[in-house]
Order: structure tokens, then C-alpha cells, then sequence
């Protein structure tokens, strides 16, 4: 890593005091105002007064933890518990607490996620050790629709197509689930699940802003007539570069629009469309080259949902513009363009996907799910030979059996036909096993793939290498993809336990993991490559509390180790260790907080060779080596104004700040990567 001196870093002394005294004045009015916290505030709380048993239950609520219920893992709402895969679930309330203003800032916190800020507008999400720049391994999701980009494997994390107030929860399962969903649930899934209409009845406006010219805003509104609800949403998001302040990072504007039609049968008809227009966007960060053209995307989705059937089909559009940059280290000598001699890229693509599930229950022991699924994707892009599609055929069935209350045996596998590589079998078997009450045991095994890109398989662009004079020039290098690749596969192992404790105020998850990777696609010149293996292995330990009814918080350690076969940049990197910890507060006066710490250990990645090749001409490579960073986000809140409407839901005023990265450790997360360094926001959230 580039380590900056001391005397020359950038500091923000100033604010990080203001946070820490504030925060330490809330710890100490907020304990005051505990006993009994009735508390001047409330009087103003215009709320109904529920009767004697509601108050009762809810009192009782508040003084233990409740078990989430999850879809992500059976496709049907479930405990935590008793779903057949490592699941993790982040609330609406977790995403607020944060301050964060992007979702892999919140992602952060689940044991064994792997989340890597490169610069200010892009990111790289993975599970486990499998990290990389532009990362393709996973599978994100919102709503059950997949805005993972096919044509080109990547994820676009600012260009998230809602605002961060329409997230009702997250839902995150850690290793492959191509049985139910198909190619690129390699490492994992992502579900991001949308409140409804009526969930969001009334206005909601939110606006954030803060250092390096970041603002972020939202302004929702959401009613029902008779039968149908509907939700609608404008947002705008921006942010300058860590590395230049006058420079914009990431821009843009967002439009969400979603629908429910309530049928008779207890089925239910729901369509969404958006658009979001990013105005600057300072690119995907590669192994060599920054892909800084702005992506355009929009998408339509549709589905029918009816007891134990549905049936989904939607289209995702993406429009991508401008030039393909060097990395600024390689800029004098290197140059990327088309077969035309142009960097500019031009780049538009659709995908098409239509899904229907059956499940069929036999007794009350027995569950299947039948599936089929068809997805179509075309291309036109200048760098690639031509325009191009790709369809994809998946047959799947799940079947569940549970023969007692203390074994639940899960499996299930998928057929998958692409146009690029041969069909392809993707199983999944677990045992649950759950021998006293509020305390189980999983095993798993699974198979997932990834299929090449259509510029891993179609790509035609030339490499152009300037040297000095007199030194002469190579020839150009034509660089093209392949035909020949075969898909990325992992098999994947893991144990997990989950229990309860002192009744329900705390709950402790463990578990163990072993990856074989194969097959991993490197793009090189004058053609892409694969071979190798990767082995990754590791453990977590994690728990989430309560304390009283309005102090909670979480903790969790990750290590992991990898042996591998792999070069160049297809070699695997990741801190062995990890830590997160957090604290939330939430006092009936009206005030909030949270402080989250989360640390990560050295790790190493591999850069791309060009690096080295040009050291002759003055190039030094940046330093494989990432050194260990502290980071400590925190947020404190008030909530100046409530009151309970005709119509069922609440109205409010709350202002907030927070703060990313509070101790200013900065830091490089990737050694491509800027130095990241503190911002500080100020928040206002209205309910109207």
C-alpha cells in the first residue's frame, strides 16, 4: 500500500471531536433519561393509547430478540433457523441507523462478506476470500430480479434502481444457490426486498449532505385506491473523489415506480419499472484500465403471485458511453481502443427473463418446488466482434422432507443450457438438524457456476504500446476472447450452529467453510485464460444482543485461509481476519444512535504484470500489500416530532449525523484503490 507520512495527511480533527464529545454527551443524557424515560418529549407523541393486553405483548417484546424470517434460501418465508443456507438479514432499521449512503457501506457487517471500496463510486462485493477488482461472483437482487449486468459480469453498487427508505430488509445467503436461481449465484446472493404501498403510505422525504460534495436525497410516495397500491419514487445521489475534491466520483438520478393489485384468490399482481441516469461516474477500476463510461439502465418487472405458485418475467435494459483509460501509472505507454482505433466505448444491452415456480406440498412432511426459467441477453458493443445474443434454459426441483421436528432434509438441482459452454448440473444438498428447541445445526453441500461474458467469449479491441524514443514501439496487440472457455465452478462445504440464550436476549452463530474454486477466467492478451484451483477455508463466530428494551448491538470475528494454484490476477487475496462490533441505541425521548467498528487485517492482491514490464521506464508498481485498517462509522439521531394520522400510520421529523470512517485511519482497500478518508453528513428524514 502507499503509505502517506504523517505530516502530510489529511486531516479532519476537528469533526471527529464535535462526534466524540456529542457522542459521548448522548451516552450520558440518554442513561439519565432511562429512568423511566417518560421523558418531556413524549408528551408532544400524539399516539392512541393501545389497551392493557397490547401493552402487555408489546412489553414483552421489546425484552427479547425476535427471530427473522427469511424467502432468500426456499423461496417461501421461513425462520432463520430452518432455512437450508447460511442466511443474514439487515433491516430497514439497520439501514437507517447506519447513515450509510450506499448499501455495501451497511453490507460491511455480516461475518464473512468481503466488501472493498475502490474509489468513490465503486465497489466490489464478495463472499469469503473471493474478492477482486470488477468482482462477478455474486448475484444481487431486488425483489426477486436479478441486476447483476450478464453481458458484461459486473454490478453496478451505486446504481442501486431505489432509494435506500424503500428497503424493507436484505437478505444475504453466503455460499452457491444455483438451484433455485440459476448461473452467478457462484459465491452467494443478495436479495434486497422493497416495502410495499402500503408500507410506505403517505410522503417520505429524506436529504442527507456532507464532505466531498455528497448529497443524497430521496422523495417517496406511496397511497392505495381500493385494490391497488402503488409507490413512487424519485432520488439523487453524488459524491466527489477521494482523490480530487473538484472532481465528481459518482452522480445521479433515480425514478422507481411500483404497483399491487390485490385479486380475489389471495393472489396478487405487481409490476415495477424505473430508470436511473447517472450524470458522472469515475469508473470500474480493472486490472490495467478504468472502464469510466457512464451506465445507463432501466428495467421493467412484472410478476403473479398466488399461494404456492409464481410467475415473473422482466427486462433489464443498460446503456454504457465513454472512454476506456489506462490506469494513470500506464497512461504514457499504454493505450486501449476498438478495431476503428477509438477508447470510446459504446455499449447497449438487454436482458430478457421470464420464471415460473410450482410448489406442491404432499402431507405435512413433504415440499417440492419445480421450476423453469429462460433468459435472453444481446449485445452491441464496439469491442467485441459483433452483435451478439445469448439464451439460457434452467430446469430446476427442490425437495424438502421432514420427518420429525429435529431432522429437515433439503435437496435439490438444477439443468442449465447456455449458448456459450455445455450444460451444466448444479446440485444442493443440507440436513438441519434441531435437537432441543432454539438451537440447530446445518450442514450444506453445493455446486454453483459462472458462465463467460460476452467479452470474455466475443471481445476484439487492440493494445497499443508507446515507448520512447529511440526505442521502437511494438507492433499492435490484438486482443480477443474465447470460444474455448469453459464456466468458473465452486464446491462448497460448511457446518453452522444457532442458538438462543437467556431467553432470547442473545443469540450465537457459528460456522465452517471449505471452497474449491476452478476454472477462474483471467483476461490477458492475446486472449483470456483459465486454470488453476483455489482452496478457501475458514470459520466465523458472530452474535447479536439485546441488553434492554432500547439497547442492542452485534459482534463477529472471520478467518479464513487460502491455498491456491492461481496466477497472475486470478490469484485470490483477502484479510485472514476480520471484525465487526456494534451499538444501537433508541430511547422513547426520541434520541438514537449507533457506533459500528470494523476491522480488517492485512492482505495482498495480485496485480497485472504490465506494471512491472514498463519499471524500466520509470514505472513503479504499487505495493501488493494492503495494510489493516480501522474503520468506525457512527450516526446520532433525534426525532423532533411524531404523531399518529386517521389513516393507521405515523408522521415524523428526525435529524440526524454521521460519520464514515470517524478515527480518520486512511486507508487504501485495494492497492489500485484511492485513500479513503472521513466524511461527515447531516441528515433530515420526514414522514409525512
Amino acid at each position: 500500500m502507499l503509505r502517506v507520512p504523517a505530516h502530510q495527511r489529511i486531516r479532519i480533527d476537528t469533526p471527529v471531536y464535535l462526534i466524540r464529545l456529542i457522542g459521548q454527551i448522548l451516552i450520558v443524557v440518554a442513561w439519565w433519561l432511562s429512568l423511566p424515560l417518560w421523558s418531556w418529549a413524549d408528551a408532544s407523541l400524539l399516539l392512541p393509547r393501545a389497551s392493557s393486553s397490547t401493552e402487555q405483548q408489546l412489553r414483552a417484546e421489546a425484552l427479547y430478540l425476535k427471530e427473522e424470517t427469511v424467502s432468500i434460501a426456499s423461496r417461501y418465508e421461513q425462520p432463520i433457523s430452518q432455512a437450508p443456507s447460511n442466511v443474514y438479514v439487515i433491516t430497514d432499521e439497520e439501514i437507517r441507523m447506519s447513515g450509510a449512503t450506499d448499501l455495501p457501506t451497511v453490507l460491511r457487517r455480516i461475518p464473512g462478506l468481503e466488501v472493498m471500496q475502490v474509489t468513490g463510486g465503486d465497489f466490489n462485493v464478495s463472499m469469503r476470500g473471493n474478492n477482486q477488482l470488477d468482482a462477478n461472483k455474486l448475484l444481487v437482487m431486488v425483489d426477486g430480479r436479478s441486476i447483476y449486468v450478464d453481458v458484461q459480469g459486473s454490478m453496478y453498487w451505486k446504481a442501486i434502481p431505489i432509494t435506500l427508505p424503500e428497503i424493507k430488509r436484505i437478505e444475504v445467503q453466503k455460499g452457491p444457490a444455483s438451484v433455485l436461481y440459476g448461473f452467478n449465484a457462484f459465491d452467494g446472493i443478495i436479495n434486497i426486498i422493497t416495502k410495499s404501498p402500503e408500507d410506505m403510505r403517505g410522503t417520505t422525504l429524506q436529504a442527507g449532505g456532507g464532505s466531498y460534495g455528497t448529497l443524497n436525497s430521496a422523495a417517496i410516495y406511496a397511497n392505495s385506491y381500493k385494490q391497488l397500491n402503488y409507490r413512487l419514487s424519485y432520488g439523487h445521489d453524488q459524491t466527489q473523489q477521494w482523490k480530487n475534491r473538484d472532481a465528481f466520483a459518482y452522480q445521479d438520478n433515480k425514478f422507481n415506480v411500483q404497483t399491487e393489485y390485490l385479486l380475489a384468490d389471495g393472489g396478487k399482481l405487481s409490476f415495477s419499472g424505473g430508470l436511473i441516469r447517472p450524470g458522472e461516474f469515475d469508473g470500474i477500476v480493472t486490472d490495467a484500465v478504468v472502464n469510466t463510461g457512464v451506465p445507463a439502465l432501466s428495467y421493467a418487472h412484472a410478476v403473479y403471485d398466488r399461494p404456492n405458485f409464481f410467475l415473473r418475467a422482466f427486462w433489464n435494459g443498460l446503456d454504457v458511453s465513454g472512454p476506456v483509460t489506462p490506469n494513470a501509472l500506464l497512461s504514457p505507454f499504454l493505450h486501449i481502443t476498438n478495431r476503428n482505433g477509438t477508447s470510446d466505448v459504446r455499449l447497449r444491452s438487454h436482458t430478457y427473463n421470464i420464471e415460473a415456480q410450482r410448489t406442491i406440498d404432499l402431507g405435512t412432511t413433504t415440499r417440492f418446488a419445480v421450476g423453469i426459467n429462460y433468459r435472453h441477453n444481446t449485445t452491441s458493443h464496439n469491442f467485441q466482434d459483433r452483435y451478439r445474443t445469448e439464451d439460457r434454459l434452467g430446469l430446476y426441483l427442490q425437495g424438502e422432507w421432514k420427518p420429525t421436528p429435529l431432522i429437515q432434509v433439503v435437496g435439490g438441482a438444477r439443468y442449465e443450457l447456455n449458448s456459450f459452454i455445455n450444460p451444466t448440473v448444479s446440485p444442493r444438498g443440507s440436513l438441519v438438524f434441531t435437537p432441543v428447541p432454539d438451537h440447530t445445526f446445518r450442514g450444506t453441500v453445493a455446486v454453483g457456476y459462472r458462465p463467460p461474458t460476452f467479452f470474455e467469449t466475443y471481445g476484439d479491441n487492440l493494445a497499443i504500446i508507446t515507448l520512447p524514443p529511440p526505442i521502437p514501439s511494438p507492433p499492435l496487440i490484438t486482443v480477443n476472447g474465447s470460444g474455448a472457455l469453459k464456466p468458473e465452478q465452486i464446491i462448497s462445504y460448511e457446518l453452522e450452529y444457532q442458538g438462543w440464550y437467556l431467553q432470547h436476549r442473545l443469540r450465537i452463530r457459528s460456522a465452517v467453510f471449505f471452497n474449491h474454486i476452478s476454472d477462474l477466467i483471467v483476461s490477458t492478451a492475446p486472449m483470456p485464460i483459465q486454470g488453476g484451483t483455489a482452496d478457501i477455508y475458514g470459520g466465523e463466530i458472530g452474535s447479536e444482543f439485546l441488553v434492554t428494551k432500547w439497547l442492542s448491538g452485534f459482534g463477529n470475528f472471520s478467518y479464513q485461509e487460502i491455498g491456491q494454484t492461481l496466477t497472475g490476477t486470478a490469484r485470490r487475496g483477502g484479510p485472514r481476519f476480520k471484525s465487526n462490533a456494534g451499538i444501537r441505541g433508541r430511547w422513547e425521548n426520541g434520541l438514537s444512535g449507533e457506533i459500528v467498528y470494523h476491522y480488517l487485517g492485512a492482505a495482498t492482491y495480485p496485480i497485472a504484470p504490465v506494471f512491472s514490464e514498463f519499471g524500466s521506464f520509470g514505472v513503479i508498481p504499487p505495493d501488493t500489500r494492503v495494510s489493516s485498517y480501522h474503520l468506525l462509522n457512527l450516526r446520532g439521531a433525534y426525532r423532533i416530532w411524531q404523531e399518529q394520522t386517521a389513516a393507521g400510520y405515523r408522521r415524523e421529523a428526525e435529524v440526524a449525523i454521521s460519520v464514515f470512517n470517524a478515527l480518520n485511519d486512511q486507508h487504501r482497500e485495494h492497492p489500485l484503490g484511492d485513500l479513503l478518508g472521513t466524511r461527515v453528513l447531516g441528515w433530515l428524514t420526514l414522514k409525512l
